[in-house]
């Protein structure tokens, strides 16, 4: 079996059992009425007399704080809690197929929620002239975001067989990395730390990589940046479950 079919197979197979079971519809309903009554109630929508989504996007790293871990806390955790942890990895592909198709499963189903908030594109277009690239490079970067937030809850599924453990620790993470770099918290640090290292910890924050995306401008560090967010946590994930298998 090559690795693109190893990976396709769990892909599929974590999908269809997400849209199984009725949690996949409670998460998508939930997720979208979140995500319209902040942007339209505390967003400022039409405050800001403007045609854009700034104030939707602007909510997404606080949304993903507790939807995201909730899709993921599940995926190795669940394995262990009915004993299909062994059955998995007898299966014929490597444990690191197993990771990438099961956080890609999860990735498309937290893509598919996304793109269901199209109807706000709809509307900031029949009300304006917005710049629609902006909004696209928005998409790009709450959905890279969704995937770094996902790659930690993976890491946290691994590491325990209960949910909610595996839901409070990518919470407390998630939660870290997006701190770090709020406004609030690097202006109060500043007064008591050297501004080179306040700097140098927000450069860790999703918050820092996730507002230049939202005002339109995906810079290549950015991508970067979700993009080994990511890789470390799937690694890390193969760590801990190959640790556990010894």
């Amino acid at each position: 079996m090559s690795a693109f079919t190893g990976i396709k197979t769990i892909a599929k197979r974590e999908l269809a059992a997400y849209f199984d079971a009725p949690i996949a519809y409670v998460f998508i309903v939930i997720f979208l009425l979140l995500a319209g009554f902040f942007t339209f109630t505390f967003g400022q929508f039409f405050e800001r007399g403007e045609a854009s989504l700034v104030s939707f996007f602007s909510w997404h790293p606080w949304l993903y704080l507790f939807l995201v871990p909730a899709v993921g806390m599940r995926l190795w955790a669940e394995e262990r809690r009915l004993g299909t942890m062994e059955l998995l990895m007898t299966m014929p592909i490597a444990p690191w197929q197993a990771i990438v198709g099961k956080f890609l499963a999860s990735w498309i189903f937290i893509a598919i929620a996304l793109l269901l908030t199209f109807p706000a594109v709809i509307t900031v277009n029949w009300l304006g002239n917005p710049d629609n690239g902006v909004i696209v490079a928005g998409y790009i970067g709450s959905l890279f975001m969704a995937g770094a937030y996902l790659a930690i809850a993976s890491m946290t599924s691994a590491l325990s067989r209960n949910q909610v453990v595996s839901f409070v620790l990518a919470v407390m993470i998630c939660l870290a990395l997006v701190m770090v770099g709020f406004d609030p918290v690097t202006t109060l640090a500043s007064r008591w730390a050297s501004p080179n290292l306040v700097e140098a910890l927000a450069s860790f924050s999703v918050m820092t990589h996730f507002d230049g995306v939202v005002k339109g401008v995906l810079d290549f560090k950015d991508v970067v940046y979700f993009a080994s967010v990511i890789g470390f946590g799937l690694f890390t994930t193969g760590v801990i479950i190959r640790s556990q298998r010894a």
